[in-house]
């Protein structure tokens, strides 16, 4: 059974727990009645097996088994490193 892997990209809005990540997904939908554009905001939680994401980090996740109460994604890759200040 080949299952099709479910990816998404989202922001790394922290990396404080050990070996995991809080990503939070934008997605932008269309208001059903005022036709207007609409944010919806969810934060995920991911696996980081190395810690190698920082915050402000753009990076892509993977839908996978569950892996412990709240985490479902693992981290495949960092698309974008964060600007250091």
């Amino acid at each position: 059974m080949d299952k099709k892997q479910r990816f998404l990209q989202g922001v790394v809005v922290s990396n404080k727990m050990e070996k995991s990540i809080v990503i939070r997904i934008s997605i932008k939908v269309k208001h059903p009645l005022y036709n207007k554009f609409v944010t919806r905001r969810h934060n995920l939680v991911a696996h980081d097996e190395k810690n190698e994401a920082n915050i402000g980090d753009i990076v892509r996740i993977m839908e996978t088994r569950p892996l412990s109460k709240n985490k479902r994604f693992v981290m495949k890759e960092i698309i974008k490193k964060a600007k250091v200040v």
